[in-house]
Protein backbone atom coordinates (compact mmCIF):
# COMPACT_ATOMS: atom_id res chain seq x y z
CA UNK A 1 0.00 0.00 0.00
CA UNK A 2 2.67 2.35 1.22
CA UNK A 3 0.91 4.93 2.47
CA UNK A 4 1.27 7.28 5.80
CA UNK A 5 -1.49 6.92 8.78
CA UNK A 6 -1.21 9.91 10.88
CA UNK A 7 -2.35 8.57 14.85
CA UNK A 8 -3.31 11.59 17.60
CA UNK A 9 -3.49 10.41 21.07
CA UNK A 10 -5.01 12.52 23.11
CA UNK A 11 -5.83 12.28 26.96
CA UNK A 12 -6.01 13.95 30.48
CA UNK A 13 -3.85 11.14 31.66
CA UNK A 14 -0.28 11.61 30.76
CA UNK A 15 0.35 7.69 32.01
CA UNK A 16 -2.25 6.40 29.74
CA UNK A 17 -0.99 8.75 26.70
CA UNK A 18 2.40 7.43 26.64
CA UNK A 19 1.13 3.56 27.43
CA UNK A 20 -1.04 3.77 24.71
CA UNK A 21 1.81 5.23 22.33
CA UNK A 22 4.05 2.33 23.62
CA UNK A 23 1.22 -0.42 22.66
CA UNK A 24 0.83 1.20 19.12
CA UNK A 25 4.95 1.47 18.23
CA UNK A 26 5.19 -2.27 19.22
CA UNK A 27 2.18 -3.30 17.59
CA UNK A 28 3.34 -1.38 14.17
CA UNK A 29 6.97 -2.73 14.29
CA UNK A 30 6.34 -6.00 14.74
CA UNK A 31 4.38 -5.97 11.30
CA UNK A 32 7.53 -4.60 9.98
CA UNK A 33 6.44 -0.93 9.09
CA UNK A 34 8.39 2.48 10.00
CA UNK A 35 7.27 4.64 13.04
CA UNK A 36 8.21 8.27 13.26
CA UNK A 37 7.37 9.20 17.08
CA UNK A 38 5.58 9.22 19.04
CA UNK A 39 5.97 13.18 19.01
CA UNK A 40 4.83 15.14 21.91
CA UNK A 41 2.64 17.93 21.11
CA UNK A 42 2.21 21.25 23.25
CA UNK A 43 -0.25 20.55 26.40
CA UNK A 44 -3.25 22.78 26.83
CA UNK A 45 -3.98 23.40 30.04
CA UNK A 46 -7.11 24.94 31.06
CA UNK A 47 -7.50 26.89 34.53
CA UNK A 48 -10.79 27.61 36.51
CA UNK A 49 -11.07 30.06 39.79
CA UNK A 50 -13.60 29.22 42.07
CA UNK A 51 -15.15 31.76 44.85
CA UNK A 52 -14.75 29.78 48.06
CA UNK A 53 -17.27 31.58 49.65
CA UNK A 54 -20.27 32.49 47.97
CA UNK A 55 -20.83 35.92 50.22
CA UNK A 56 -18.43 37.01 52.70
CA UNK A 57 -15.12 36.33 52.03
CA UNK A 58 -14.91 37.60 48.23
CA UNK A 59 -11.20 37.52 47.87
CA UNK A 60 -11.45 33.86 48.97
CA UNK A 61 -10.70 32.01 45.76
CA UNK A 62 -9.86 28.33 44.83
CA UNK A 63 -7.83 27.92 41.37
CA UNK A 64 -8.92 24.10 39.59
CA UNK A 65 -6.17 23.36 36.66
CA UNK A 66 -7.08 20.46 33.59
CA UNK A 67 -4.51 19.61 31.40
CA UNK A 68 -4.88 17.89 27.95
CA UNK A 69 -1.79 16.28 26.98
CA UNK A 70 -1.10 14.73 22.86
CA UNK A 71 0.98 12.54 21.30
CA UNK A 72 1.54 12.34 17.34
CA UNK A 73 2.17 8.47 15.37
CA UNK A 74 3.39 8.66 11.77
CA UNK A 75 3.32 5.09 10.15
CA UNK A 76 4.96 4.79 6.85
CA UNK A 77 4.98 1.77 4.74
CA UNK A 78 1.85 0.21 6.18
CA UNK A 79 0.81 -2.96 4.90
CA UNK A 80 -2.59 -5.15 4.77
CA UNK A 81 -1.24 -7.00 7.97
CA UNK A 82 -0.31 -3.59 10.21
CA UNK A 83 -3.76 -2.39 9.80
CA UNK A 84 -6.09 -5.40 10.75
CA UNK A 85 -2.54 -4.85 14.14
CA UNK A 86 -4.04 -1.67 14.63
CA UNK A 87 -7.95 -2.41 14.12
CA UNK A 88 -7.53 -5.44 16.94
CA UNK A 89 -5.59 -3.70 19.39
CA UNK A 90 -7.17 -2.57 22.96
CA UNK A 91 -6.16 0.77 24.25
CA UNK A 92 -7.37 2.42 27.78
CA UNK A 93 -10.96 4.22 27.79
CA UNK A 94 -9.72 7.74 28.71
CA UNK A 95 -8.19 7.91 25.85
CA UNK A 96 -8.94 9.40 22.50
CA UNK A 97 -7.76 8.46 19.25
CA UNK A 98 -7.41 9.94 15.60
CA UNK A 99 -6.36 8.69 13.00
CA UNK A 100 -5.92 9.92 9.10
CA UNK A 101 -4.48 8.16 6.50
Amino acid sequence: MSQRIRIKLKSYDYNLVDKSAEKIVKTVKSTGAVVSGPIPLPTNKQIFTVNKSTFVNKKAREQFQLCSYKRLLDIYSTTSKTIDALMKLELPSGVEVEIKV
